[in-house]
């Protein structure tokens, strides 16, 4: 068998579920690609595009932290939040983008709490626009 279910979820929805060929995610230390009949393993996410290849086709999905598991047949993105392409609103993304970059201009340091969330933000943001611009691709 040359596929595996990939099953992607947020604590508020099941984002998708598919028979994939491959799937490379971003993990803390760095990319790694996911084949059929991996050995099984779980690890932390950054906060950045997914690539799924499945009947010759690779998409993008945009994934906001969390934890992928891998087991022989199945792999399990559990995420903070995820988005599909179409579910992405390139305005706003852009909009959230030059937001946050404005925060780390004029960051002072009374305001170091706020720093990492705008940094955050600005990851985020940047994830939604390579996915919804296709350049989410690794």
């Amino acid at each position: 068998m040359n596929t595996f279910l990939l099953e992607i979820v947020t604590p508020e929805r099941l984002v998708y579920s598919k028979q994939v060929n491959s799937l490379t995610v971003r993990g803390i230390e760095g990319a790694l690609g996911i084949l059929p009949g991996h050995i099984p393993f779980v690890t932390p996410l950054q906060v950045a595009p997914l690539s799924v290849k499945s009947d010759g086709v690779t998409i993008s999905i945009a994934v906001h932290g969390g934890f992928v598991e891998v087991h022989k047949d199945k792999v399990t993105v559990l995420a903070e939040s995820a988005e599909l392409p179409v579910d992405i609103d390139l305005e706003r993304a852009e909009a959230a983008r030059e937001r946050a970059e404005r925060r780390l201009q004029t960051r002072n340091k009374q305001e170091d709490i706020d720093l990492g969330r705008a940094e955050l933000a600005l990851q985020r943001a940047v994830t939604r626009i390579k996915v919804s611009t296709g350049k989410g691709q690794q």
